[in-house]
């Protein structure tokens, strides 16, 4: 049995989720239950990333104190999620308990190690990403991910990460390591932040600039920084399941997860997590899904639009994997009609109809799981290419329908036939089972009982 251990990246409590933060999530728990479906120790960790000025500023706009803010759209997020089926094994928050004592146990390896030191910084801040800024990142003054932010100017004394000592290790993980940074495009931009030096990057935040976050361990005087704070939650959250198999996140924040998380945990003597996979953005009829932009769309809209199932899909199959896609009403309804209440869910109310006719038998659930090809292409990550497999079969298994007219034959010839389709059935719908839990069970069932029975339909039109 291997082990597999999964990550998204925390999200914000500024604001509840959007679609764009739960696709990373619908992937996750997809390849969390595909890992669980061939016989892994599989885990799956989330969760939200409480401190930092952000979320502070958020919760005064609401006249509130931040714990009171956070706690409630920690909740919220945790109630989008399951709307679209998605259960991790912990939903973790940086104000939990136990992930303070280990970011202080943490910041104290590394400081004892020599890698923390007190300087001064001066130079431009992005509130909404949290980080320092050069000139060369702004497009017009503005930080092109948080374009309705304005860039503070800032002077201060910090707590600094000496970032700068492990340009040669992390080079060195990079090239002997060809698959640490997915996909290879997102490897090459790294390698060439990599290449044009690193500077020591600051952790802390005194005090009177910024009171919400962790209290630096050997001076109360400051806070941790968001950076330092918010990464550690894997190793708190994976516990014995460290190190990470994967870390999924978007491409905005692929350096920190690729070049500063390996050089702290190296710092603070962890072991490295085994890969980081860096998708694209999702805009929504052609826009970025932001929640500084206010062009949001939530889970639970989708879900009760379509089901959760269906919602889960359309984002697998056509999210940003590797690039940017755009999203509309138009293209998920599409897909829909297409791919499921016209494609799967036609293909097994048709098989299980003339079945149930026939008086067949029910199939035995335990001689058929997933393909060679499938489960190759879920274990590279090709997770497109592993859909289009699955729904390859579907459109073999109707084009042999149609070209043997099945529903005019009778006798062994159809009994024959109709069985080799309903095996194939079976293999589609354990293949589709991680991304479509309850649809697929439901074909499971009614192929697998004493008796094939026929399936109500799974897709109702819209």
């Amino acid at each position: 049995m291997a082990r597999f251990s999964i990550t998204t990246a925390i999200d914000y409590t500024n604001g509840v989720i959007h679609i764009g933060h739960a696709y990373q999530k619908i992937v996750a728990d997809v390849l969390y239950r595909f890992h669980k479906q061939v016989g892994d120790e599989a885990y799956f960790l989330t969760g939200t990333d409480e401190h930092g000025i952000t979320n502070a500023q958020a919760a005064a706009k609401e006249g509130l104190e931040p714990r009171q803010f956070v706690d409630k759209i920690s909740s919220l997020d945790k109630k989008e999620i399951e709307s679209i089926g998605i259960n991790p094994d912990r939903f973790i928050r940086t104000t939990d308990e136990d992930h303070k004592k280990i970011v202080a146990e943490f910041y104290m390896k590394s400081f004892n190690n020599g890698d923390i030191y007190k300087g001064s910084y001066e130079g431009l801040y992005c509130a909404g990403c949290e980080s320092y800024k050069t000139l060369s990142e702004l497009v017009d003054g503005a930080c092109p991910l948080h374009p309705t932010r304005t860039i503070e100017k800032i002077s201060e004394e910090n707590y600094f990460f000496r970032w700068s000592k492990y340009k040669d290790f992390l080079r060195e993980l990079i090239d002997t390591n060809p698959n640490f940074i997915q996909p290879e495009q997102r490897r090459k931009d790294m390698i060439g932040f990599l290449d044009s030096g690193l500077e020591d990057i600051a952790i802390s935040r005194p005090k009177q600039k910024l009171s919400w976050g962790i209290p630096v361990p050997n001076d109360d005087s400051h806070v941790i920084y968001v950076w330092f704070d918010a990464l550690i939650n894997y190793v708190t959250g994976l516990k014995d399941m460290w190190p990470a198999s994967l870390h999924l996140v978007g491409k905005d924040i692929t350096r920190w997860h690729t070049l500063l998380w390996p050089a702290m945990l190296k710092s603070a003597g962890y072991e490295i997590p085994r890969a980081v996979y860096s998708h694209g953005f999702m805009n929504l009829n052609g826009q970025k899904i932001s929640k500084s932009l206010g062009n949001v769309i939530s889970p639970s809209e989708l879900a009760s639009r379509y089901g959760s199932d269906a919602t889960r899909y359309y984002f697998f199959r056509y999210g940003p994997w590797v690039e940017d896609v755009d999203v509309s009403l138009e293209k998920i309804d599409a897909a829909y009609q297409s791919d499921l209440a016209n494609g799967l869910g036609n293909l097994a109310s048709r098989l299980t109809t003339m079945a149930e006719k026939e008086g067949l038998t029910g199939l035995n659930k335990d001689l058929v799981t997933v393909s060679d090809e499938y489960k190759d292409y879920m274990t590279e990550l090709k997770i497109v290419e592993a859909t289009e497999s699955t729904w390859s079969k579907i459109k073999d298994c109707d084009r042999t329908i149609n070209e043997t007219e099945l529903w005019k034959k009778t006798g062994e010839e159809k009994e024959t036939t109709l069985n080799k389709l309903l095996n194939t059935l079976l293999v589609i719908a354990n293949e589709t089972k991680p991304i479509l839990p309850i649809s697929s069970q439901k074909i499971i069932d009614a192929i697998t009982g004493e008796k094939i029975v026929k399936i109500e339909p799974l897709f109702p039109r819209i």
